[in-house]
């Protein structure tokens, strides 16, 4: 049974203009595509796991999972890339134009690597819901981006994890784009073992990359 959103899905507008309407032609992927660089031409440090070291304003969260194959086999040494919204609801982006503020101690963006058990683990402040004309008074839920890297830049998978118990779920095409049965796979549980008291609330989201028990991933 698929779990991943439609490349089609009318309430959610840009899709309409951008789905293809014709059945996607295979290519031969060459040695480029096969062998490219997975995000960059540097390794990935160990501070960039932490985009609270400038001192954002917003609630600090810590954000851990673990990352899996369809055999819940742990995926050790992968790339994970996170992206998100300021605690107002503003991404550190020239195309952003929500009159939030933006933070000058926030970039929104960070990477990791997963560890030999397949664990990650971020430190970042929790984001805001924010507005996208899409429809009638549409705010997006809180969400944070992920992007998953294999041994090559094609090898690239896109999520978005929210929070518990939001009250936008509701009326947001986004979220509801995904098979019913499968959206509570994109809600972040709540965390108090990894906790931190008087400094931090930590939230657990594992990525299952494929099979039955797959986390819906953008196409």
């Amino acid at each position: 049974m698929n779990v991943h959103p439609p490349l089609l899905w009318p309430d959610y507008k840009s899709t309409v203009l951008r789905a293809p309407s014709k059945p996607p032609i295979p290519l031969r992927l060459s040695v480029t595509e096969l062998t490219g660089p997975t995000f960059s031409d540097r390794p990935v440090q160990e501070h960039e796991s932490d985009l609270t070291r400038d001192g954002p304003i917003g609630e600090r969260i810590i954000v851990h999972g673990t990352l899996r194959d369809s055999d819940a086999r742990p995926i050790p040494h992968s790339v994970i890339e996170l992206w998100q919204a300021n605690a107002a609801g503003r991404y550190s982006h020239d195309s952003d134009r929500h009159p939030a503020p933006l933070d000058p101690h926030f970039t929104g963006v960070g990477r990791c690597v997963t560890d030999a058990a397949g664990h990650y683990r971020f430190t970042t402040v929790r984001p805001g819901a924010y507005p996208w004309r899409n429809h009638d008074n549409a705010w997006r839920p809180a969400h944070i981006h992920f992007s998953l890297f294999g041994r090559a830049f094609t090898q690239r998978l896109i999520t978005q994890m929210y929070f518990p118990g939001d009250p936008l779920f509701g009326q947001d095409p986004i979220f509801n784009s995904v098979p019913a049965f499968a959206r509570d796979r994109l809600v972040s549980a709540f965390d108090l073992s990894e906790t931190i008291p008087e400094w931090a609330l930590g939230f657990r989201f594992d990525i299952v990359l494929n099979g039955p028990s797959a986390t819906p991933m953008e196409s």
